[in-house]
């Protein structure tokens, strides 16, 4: 669980050491000894003021407090008293409105659209087709969510179909469902092989996927509709490694990567604040997920057995653990002083036993935080005895503590937009948890069944609950009950917010085509598919082995950074043993490349000042025509198109975009016509489509005219580049769909053409054994008869 500081304003610099009217020359002088020490000293007496202020917070009005006869006009007074601090007004927090606002824009745009066009009818022959992508099909939280997810959307009306670059005890899984899956088989991840375009939208999980979102940065792939999910802050973690150390163009990379994304989903609220380097405006939170479930399955297996003293607590302690927001704000010190004094009466209680005493652990803030000053003054103003209230930075064990605790308390009173991840795993491990009544805690928590619940204005009722549940130090038989029920129930919390978020926000993403039938509204969803996840799916004689993500996207990013570096050193012409001389060697270079340039010059200044004798017109014209036709024959010529000259049949294959370019032949009987003067294959002799038709240059007519374009293209001065006698066609999706040419069928045409056997014919080829309609295998006159009514 990690902790933003938010809201708390910027500390401002010293306008006589800092001031923008200074010069750059004078500001980048070192400082004096007396400066320094100035600044030191400020900083000194700034953390004294700072401790002082908290003392005399404490001291003026926590002992008005004693009764805890509170009421919310007491509230408000001591809020006034304090400069009108609230619970948590200050915080940041993440609205996805932009995007929202973008997809209903779009949603009335194209309604008005559809509107307008009255021919516009539909023939819904075919299901909406989805796309799952996963870098492995291993056991963790995301496999869980997407089955449930993906069993959802079934029942709604979607096609799935699940690729992943490795294997894993989840393929089972999906084939259980009956869903394809896919194991991409590719080195190189800029080479894989598949159609993204027979998809109507894609979903991809994790930051391991990061080579098969580079595909969607290409055309023809630019414009799918991509859900990009991130389930933890591992590459968070490096972005200011990233920015320190100077790898911008790897920050640039994975900018792009989260640019192109459709909308980048997050779990939960903290996170798209934390990639908030990131945000273009296309962040967005579905809430809900078995991880935490997940998690506290995998401390209780590794630290079952294992006693309490490990983490300096007695066997016979009674811990109360007090946790809250993510967000570390300013009015949260007021909280924790409010729950520390309904705790107070369990002192005398707990001191009762020798043999036990009382713990109450906070658990708020990072470990370079000075929150611990402020929890030593509220305990020492409320008579805590010394080591009673301790202070821990959410960077601590707070699962192995939590496993520990006997009483988990929810000290934050901030309105939050999904229910708090720390409380679900408290949940989980079984402790009775109490918390304020909260409009996004109250909607799963109910008070005395999974739960205790307090208005968050009245500390009274906080104090008298946790008299219930407490006994000689002791958790009373209500509370055990209650731990039990709640420990069944939040396991499965929040499922039918993922479903339902999933759901709406693709039904809202996509734009289906007229031969697509149209998914059922989310109303329609049965209740079971929203009830719980699918663990049963999970479940194998060994039972579940979870697999920790986070370690595995921090060794991806290893890999990455690995990569990068490697590529970026050879990108500039070194090695690692030539490092320590490159200062050297490039000032050699640059010295060698003045003198040559330097000579150059002299040279061409001397040329133009000797005589030279000219020839007749007739000379200077023959050369001029020998010399283009020596540029034409060196142009764009390779063994491909040497070959190509001897050959009957050239087959040209439209494409567009570098994300086709594993989908062309490389042979010598084919050639690529790009329809686009970019994404075109180095080093080849493609031919530039919209340089022969110009109307290929606007991408409206591109689009419409699709690969009849390359047709208009090649017919168009078609005696100026295609040499052979027979010309042929095959758009790469044939290729893609391996339903191209074969190597036996190929031979079959050349021959059927060099011995002039139909004259001349006009050949086309299918795969007959592709097609659904054919399961008896028929050849084509035959099968053309039967779907024909035999009029071919």
């Amino acid at each position: 669980m990690g902790c933003l500081e938010a809201g708390i304003p910027p500390v401002k610099r010293d306008p006589l050491l800092r001031s923008p009217s200074v010069s750059s020359t004078a500001r980048s002088r070192p400082r004096s000894k007396f400066a320094r020490f100035r600044l030191d000293y400020l900083q000194w007496v700034c953390s004294v003021a700072v401790f002082l202020f908290f003392v005399v917070l404490f001291t003026m009005f926590l002992p008005g407090l004693k009764d805890m006869n509170v009421n919310p006009r007491d509230l408000v007074f001591l809020r006034e008293k304090i400069g009108g601090l609230d619970f948590g007004e200050d915080v940041i927090r993440f609205e996805p409105s932009k995007l929202v606002h973008r997809f209903q824009r779009e949603a009335v745009e194209l309604k008005r659209f559809s509107a307008f066009n009255v021919t516009l009818r539909r023939f819904h022959y075919r299901k909406p087709q989805l796309a799952l992508v996963f870098a492995d099909l291993l056991l963790d939280q995301q496999q869980i969510l997407m089955v449930t997810v993906g069993t959802a959307l079934r029942e709604l009306g979607y096609e799935i179909q699940v690729y992943s670059l490795k294997g894993g005890p989840a393929y089972d899984v999906w084939n259980n469902l009956g869903v394809p899956v896919t194991i991409i088989q590719s080195v190189d991840t800029k080479n894989i092989g598949i159609d993204w375009l027979n998809f109507d939208g894609i979903v991809v999980n994790s930051l391991q996927a990061k080579g098969v979102l580079s595909c969607f940065l290409q055309e023809p792939f630019k414009s799918l509709p991509l859900l990009w999910t991130i389930n933890d802050a591992a590459l968070a973690v490096r972005l200011r490694e990233y920015n320190s150390s100077g790898q911008q163009e790897l920050l640039n990379s994975w900018k792009k990567i989260f640019n192109r994304a459709t909308a980048v989903v997050f779990p939960n609220y903290a996170l798209p604040m934390v990639f908030s380097t990131f945000d273009s405006g296309n962040f967005f939170v579905v809430p809900g997920s078995p991880a935490e479930a997940l998690e506290v399955d995998s401390v209780v297996a590794l630290n079952e057995g294992k006693p309490r003293e490990e983490n300096g607590l007695g066997s016979k302690d009674f811990v109360i653990t007090i946790v809250g927001s993510r967000f570390f704000y300013k009015g949260l010190w007021l909280e924790h002083a409010l729950v520390l004094k309904a705790i107070q009466p369990l002192l005398l209680d707990c001191n009762n036993d020798p043999t036990s005493r009382l713990r109450v652990l906070i658990f708020c803030g990072t470990s370079s935080s000075n929150y611990s000053v402020a929890v030593e003054a509220i305990a020492q103003n409320l008579k805590y005895p010394g080591g009673t209230v301790e202070h821990k930075s959410v960077d601590d064990n707070v699962d192995r503590f939590l496993s520990e605790a006997d009483l988990v308390v929810y000290g934050s009173f901030l309105e939050e937009k999904s229910f708090p991840e720390i409380l679900v795993k408290a949940m989980c491990f079984g402790k009775p948890i109490i918390a304020p009544k909260l409009s996004m805690i109250s909607k799963y928590v109910d008070d005395r069944v999974n739960g205790f619940l307090f208005p968050k204005d009245n500390v009274k009722a906080l104090r008298q609950i946790i008299k219930q549940l407490v006994s000689k130090g002791k958790l009373s038989s209500l509370a055990q009950d209650v731990a039990l029920h709640a420990k069944v129930t939040a396991r499965d919390f929040m499922v039918s917010d993922a479903v339902e978020g999933y759901a709406w926000l693709l039904q809202t993403v996509l734009r289906l085509p007229s031969e697509v039938a149209r998914p059922k509204s989310i109303g329609d969803l049965p209740s079971e598919f929203k009830k719980k996840w699918m663990w049963d799916m999970f479940v194998t004689g060994a039972g579940p082995i979870y697999q920790n993500s986070t370690s595995g996207s921090f060794s991806f990013l290893d890999t990455v950074e690995v990569e990068w570096n490697q590529t970026h050193r050879e990108s500039s012409g070194m090695t690692a043993g030539e490092e320590p001389f490159v200062y050297s060697i490039w000032e050699d270079q640059k010295s060698t490349e003045l003198a040559a340039a330097r000579k150059k010059r002299e040279d061409d200044e001397l040329k133009d000042r000797t005589d030279q004798s000219h020839g007749t017109w007739e000379d200077v014209y023959r050369s001029a025509k020998r010399a283009d036709r020596a540029k034409s024959d060196l142009r764009e010529r390779d063994e491909r198109e040497l070959e190509r000259t001897g050959q009957p049949l050239c087959i040209y294959e439209p494409f567009l975009g570098e994300g086709t370019w594993p989908f062309l032949h490389v042979t010598s009987l084919y050639r690529g016509i790009g329809l686009s003067t970019k994404g075109r294959r180095p080093g080849g002799d493609d031919i530039d489509g919209p340089s022969r038709l110009l109307i290929l240059n606007d991408p409206y007519y591109r689009d419409v005219l699709g690969d009849y374009g390359a047709y208009f293209g090649i017919s168009n001065r078609i005696d100026r580049i295609h040499k052979n006698a027979w010309i042929g066609f095959q758009s790469w999706r044939a290729t893609a769909r391996k339903a191209s040419l074969s190597t036996v069928a190929e031979t079959a045409l050349l021959n059927s053409i060099q011995s002039k056997k139909y004259g001349d014919a006009l050949y086309f080829w299918v795969r007959m054994d592709k097609d659904q309609r054919n399961p008896m295998q028929q050849e084509f006159w035959s099968f053309c008869d039967s779907v024909n009514a035999g009029n071919c």
